[in-house]
């Protein structure tokens, strides 16, 4: 008998259902917090995965409590969303898609595992494989953009990158691919509306980066909130377990979205939730991510006869080898305990500025205004993004320090000490007080170039952050046509920088 089989033979119903939970946590200087329970549940058993625990001593502790105080020591799984790396951030996924290059794309997700693993991390809620054809949908920001070749090509990297050559290696983090399947296309680019689409477009479109980190050897998958053509994903027996695990051969884990299971009730789909927690393991949905559905629900839907013990045990099975086969059982300490030296820091900022160079796009450069003339003595850095040092990060900044971000005029600053560099606002990124144009437009009279720096805040992008109009907010196209017609009168160039997270 294997060690994952004698571990389901001497687990309890309740611990059983543990490694099927996964519960958000955070650290205070109380100790440990679990989002609706307490550290008593991973000293039970009762709850066998984390999210948003990140630290490499506050995990450790986590850890310690399963591993040392809970009767059977199973290991905890804890995850984060890595979207764009870890502490060092790198460009949104939508600007990596612009380099069309395997190499940095597997690069920045090896560094970004490498990362999280130091701060006790082993799984990471990416890549986003979700391909977006409207501007509208805020979470297009995160994923591949509307090529679904693309995509494949990003989700082999991405899953390579994340995960190494050793799944149980100390660097190495289980990728999760998410959100399975065509959760960009929803309604109006509203997110979380329904999608109604056809199969063809299912097929040929949304599944091929799915497929391609299936094949890339993927750990595990995430279900999409959404409903397509009626049926919400979590419950979507016909595409998780036939199409995903049988024909497209997946054998990893499948870890619900945020509340997910709960949310079939809304759906309308279930009636209660032992119901959704049966439909949803009925799917092939492994681990119930802080709904609490599968602890509160499995036990009655056993009693109604919706599952069967072979369904749970199926299961946990998938948990308990995917912790296997990150080697948690043999060391759950692995990750964390190397800390990371001031040169591999060094390097792994050199290369998010070097990958974020790359990434810029050059949408035209009429009469070669770049690069800078060198008689340019004066510059006006313009717009409400100028001096927006937090803005900087993106959406996801995930475990980011925002402390470390360089707004733009500093960054000129320093490349430009021999320049002058005038700075103005102009306008706030989305109010509508348009008092400050008329400061902006005096030093464009004073200067030799302007760089003006347009675009949304780093929250108009990304989950529930959907834009009817994906113009530029707030007041800032009259704060651009004014300098505009300054930069006219004067024969000045004026270089835009435009901050955007969809388009």
């Amino acid at each position: 008998m294997t060690r994952i089989e004698q571990l389901i033979d001497a687990m309890t119903l309740a611990e059983k259902l543990g490694q099927l939970t996964m519960t958000a946590s955070s650290y205070t200087v109380t100790g440990p917090i679990i989002a609706g329970d307490s550290t008593d549940a991973i000293r039970a058993g009762t709850i066998g995965n984390l999210l948003n625990m990140v630290g490499s001593g506050p995990v450790s502790e986590m850890q310690r409590l399963a591993v040392e105080e809970s009767r059977l020591g199973i290991p905890l799984l804890i995850g984060l969303d890595i979207i764009h790396g870890h502490r060092t951030l790198f460009p949104i996924p939508l600007a990596e898609a612009a380099l069309f290059d395997p190499q940095a794309w597997e690069l920045t997700a090896r560094e970004a595992a490498r990362e999280a693993a130091s701060d006790g991390l082993a799984m990471a809620f990416a890549p986003m494989l979700d391909v977006s054809r409207d501007p509208r949908w805020g979470r297009t920001a995160e994923g591949p953009g509307e090529d679904p070749w693309l995509g494949a090509r990003i989700a082999d990297a991405k899953v390579r990158g994340f995960q190494g050559n050793d799944l149980a290696a100390h660097d190495s983090l289980a990728a999760v691919a998410k959100h399975f399947c065509a959760y960009g296309p929803v309604t109006a680019g509203r997110d979380y509306a329904p999608v109604d689409i056809s199969e063809r477009t299912v097929r040929e479109v949304h599944v091929p980066p799915f497929a391609a980190a299936v094949a890339a050897g993927v750990a595990a998958i995430m279900p999409a909130f959404t409903d397509l053509a009626g049926i919400p994903m979590t419950a979507n027996k016909a595409l998780l377990r036939h199409y995903l695990r049988e024909q497209l051969g997946f054998d990893g884990v499948l870890v619900s979205d945020y509340n997910a299971i709960g949310e079939l009730l809304r759906h309308g789909v279930a009636a209660d939730l032992p119901e959704a927690a049966a439909q949803a393991l009925k799917a092939g949905v492994d681990i119930d991510m802080m709904a609490d559905a599968y602890r509160r629900g499995l036990p009655i839907a056993l009693e109604r006869g919706l599952v069967i013990m072979e369904d749970i045990h199926e299961s946990v099975w998938r948990v308990l080898r995917l912790k296997e086969r990150l080697g948690l059982f043999d060391d759950p300490y692995r990750r964390g305990t190397r800390p990371e030296s001031a040169a591999v820091l060094a390097e792994r900022r050199q290369l998010a500025r070097t990958v974020a160079a790359r990434a810029v796009v050059l949408l035209k450069n009429e009469r070669d205004a770049l690069p800078l003339a060198g008689s340019m003595r004066r510059l006006a850095v313009i717009g409400p993004l100028a001096d927006a040092a937090d803005e900087m990060g993106g959406p996801w900044g995930a475990a980011g320090v925002t402390a470390d971000h360089v707004s733009v005029i500093d960054g000129l600053r320093a490349g430009l000490p021999d320049r002058e560099v005038l700075h103005s606002a102009g306008v706030s990124i989305n109010g509508e007080d348009r008092a400050g144009i008329a400061a902006a437009v005096e030093i464009c009279h004073a200067a030799d170039a302007v760089v003006l720096c347009l675009g949304e805040a780093a929250n108009m992008s990304g989950e529930a952050a959907s834009r009817a109009n994906p113009d530029l907010p707030g007041q800032q196209r009259a704060l651009a046509a004014a300098v505009f017609e300054c930069a006219r009168s004067r024969a000045i160039p004026v270089i835009v920088i435009l901050f955007s997270g969809g388009h």
